[in-house]
């Protein structure tokens, strides 16, 4: 793990020769000096943010996957998601064909249930039993919407297209580019089959996500705003699920400004999410599913305001922002989301230059959410940091040990 970031500038390198571009093309658009672009390439600078790792690749026209060489090297116990992964592939370009199932398929009632077990997992931040789920649900999914008419048949492809929600969760949390992209196209395909008004809307916040990896931020503020747009009518009359997405949405977009360098959109994305967060809460009413698998709650809205803060360069101000948050707000959000937030504030305490609560936040990022964090590029280059910090620090404390002993004399 400690060559990673040798392994990174050396295939950014390859890639930027490929092309034909020199160090100072590339500087320049990405608003870095030449020197900059030297030491990231000789593996002396990390590529400590998903906007910098994303514009980079973007820049030399290859994914940030294959940049940074994930899926990750691991033990083959570790790697049996990526059979899972294959399978789901394999449904997902069958989509349109006469599926493979023996016996007749639950109903739609049933398989909700199993969804539903799936939205414990993903907030539990586990990926890889999410993908040994997927394959017979999406099967069965196919299965129910080839036989089944009117509501149910719509219901089926509801299912399916929620399934796909999980599957391209799953497969940006371990890194797999091929998985993320069928699984979004297959989103949008059955949700427009599905009859729920929401769904399409739920299919294009994937989308968003996916045009993060090519550095796209006014496109994905676009697609956003498009979004946010088909649920309007449903959220001002003050339908929950319509709430949830509308308000998700807001997050997604203040995340796409943030990167693109426009800090009061973000900021003004947020405070819209915020109201949508109100309104949920003020909601009266019999309680309501969340079949889309949104998770939507003044919690989260608080975690991504501080790492849209963060994403700006301002941690001083998302470090204080979270001495300002409720500790029983973060403690309500689901693990996934809780790991994601220790991860941001161990990168907000390296930069602030304390190396120890750094780790600290990192290591219980990593006990919440393990799987999460050692999958996740960030989580890395923040750990590479720290041990590269401590390292030059002992040298430095060796050398001048050294010099008091006279060992060179």
């Amino acid at each position: 793990m400690l060559e990673e970031t040798e392994k990174i500038g050396r295939r950014a390198r390859r890639a930027r020769l490929r092309l034909g571009m020199p160090q100072a093309d590339l500087a320049s658009a990405l608003g870095k000096s030449q020197g900059w672009v030297s030491k990231m390439e000789r593996g002396l600078i990390e590529l400590d943010r998903v906007g910098l790792l994303n514009a980079v690749a973007a820049e030399l026209h290859v994914h940030p996957n294959d940049l940074i060489g994930r899926p990750y090297s691991s033990s083959p116990s570790d790697n049996q998601w990526q059979m899972a992964a294959a399978s789901i592939l394999r449904e997902l370009r069958r989509y349109d064909l006469t599926p493979v199932f023996d016996g007749t398929p639950r109903s739609s009632a049933e398989l909700w249930s199993e969804v539903t077990r799936l939205h414990r997992l993903r907030d539990a931040a586990k990926s890889t039993a999410i993908m040994c789920v997927l394959p017979d649900l999406f099967r069965e999914a196919r299965a129910l919407a080839e036989v089944a008419s009117g509501h149910e048949r719509e219901e089926a492809y509801a299912i399916y297209a929620v399934c796909c929600k999980f599957a391209h969760t799953a497969a940006h949390a371990l890194g797999h580019p091929e998985l993320v992209a069928m699984a979004c196209e297959r989103a949008a395909w059955s949700a427009r089959l599905s009859a729920d008004p929401l769904l399409p809307a739920v299919a294009d916040w994937m989308r968003v996500w996916d045009m993060w990896a090519t550095a796209d931020w006014t496109d994905a503020l676009a697609l956003s705003d498009k979004a946010i747009g088909s649920v309007q009518r449903e959220y001002d009359r003050g339908d929950p699920l319509a709430v949830r997405a509308w308000g998700t949405l807001q997050l997604r977009a203040a995340v796409s400004a943030s990167r693109a360098g426009r800090a009061e959109e973000a900021e003004d994305r947020v405070a819209h999410a915020k109201s949508a967060a109100g309104r949920l809460g003020g909601y009266q009413g019999p309680p309501v599913h969340d079949r889309h698998s949104l998770t939507f709650s003044p919690g989260n809205v608080q975690v991504h305001a501080i790492s849209v803060a963060l994403e700006a360069g301002k941690q001083g101000k998302a470090l204080e922002m979270n001495r300002r948050t409720s500790p029983e707000l973060v403690a309500s959000l689901p693990d996934s989301r809780r790991g994601h937030h220790h991860m941001d504030l161990a990168r907000a305490w390296l930069w602030d230059g304390s190396r120890d609560k750094a780790l600290a936040e990192l290591e219980t990022a990593e006990r919440i959410a393990p799987q999460l964090v050692r999958n996740h590029p960030i989580a890395r280059a923040t750990l590479r940091s720290i041990v590269y910090a401590e390292r030059a620090a002992t040298r430095e404390k060796l050398r001048r040990m050294s010099d008091r002993f006279h060992l060179d004399g």
